[in-house]
């Protein structure tokens, strides 16, 4: 992942979108008393479908490589978690958009994260020398 300021607000916008865009479309698919299973099933692979969609413009401009992963699963999440909160309660579009773009937010906080430990030590940091 580049460590450049365009890049990393690029990718931090581009999963948040995603997850507003996945969240507002999930809820208005999965109603109060859908079997939970069956929302989260669909709404994981209705996230994915968007999430790679959504992939091809912002990869464009963000990085290929860089978005796509994350956004793909951003919208897998994003799907998840707002398909099973709204077949338990009724969400509304603002409520989904919120939830969504939390999920989307914290996809790629885990995706930074687990990249940062695989990568082990930058180039910007020193072992004590």
């Amino acid at each position: 992942m580049d460590s450049r300021l365009y890049f990393i607000l690029g990718d931090l916008a581009s999963n948040v979108l995603v997850g507003i865009v996945v969240g507002w479309l999930c809820a208005l698919i999965v109603g109060v008393g859908w079997n939970m299973l069956l929302a989260m099933l669909l709404t994981m692979v209705i996230g994915m479908l968007l999430g790679s969609v959504l992939w091809f413009p912002l990869g464009a401009l963000f990085g290929a490589m860089e978005v796509m992963l994350p956004t793909m699963f951003g919208g897998m999440l994003a799907g998840m978690v707002v398909g099973m909160w709204a077949a338990m309660t009724p969400l509304g579009g603002r409520e989904a958009v919120v939830i969504g773009g939390v999920c989307g937010l914290l996809s790629i906080l885990v995706i930074w994260i687990l990249n940062s430990r695989v990568r082990g030590v930058t180039r910007y940091e020193t072992r004590g020398e």
